[in-house]
């Protein structure tokens, strides 16, 4: 699985990261759960609240986006943008 993350400040990228994890035994859940969090830790961000609207975009469009109201702590970006790459 590989997983490309960016933080957006407006209409600028402020840092992009690919994460890439495989395990033959895991989920595919369990292995966007690894990836994801391994993907915030390499961009240095706390991991967001997951909602139901972001299982539904990522689910549609294997894709979606956390903003900075997601994070417990304060971010300094308008928000975090995860897409599933082939």
């Amino acid at each position: 699985m590989r997983i490309l993350g960016k933080l957006i400040k407006g209409t600028t990228i402020v840092s992009e990261k690919l994460v890439e994890k495989d395990d033959e035994n895991a989920s595919f859940r369990e292995l966007l759960e690894t990836s994801f969090i391994a993907l915030c830790k390499e961009l240095d961000v706390s991991v967001p609240l997951w909602l139901k609207r972001n299982t539904t975009e990522f689910v549609r469009f294997r894709r979606t986006s956390f903003t900075k109201e997601q994070f417990i702590e304060s971010v300094k970006f308008d928000r975090l943008e995860i897409k599933l790459e082939q």
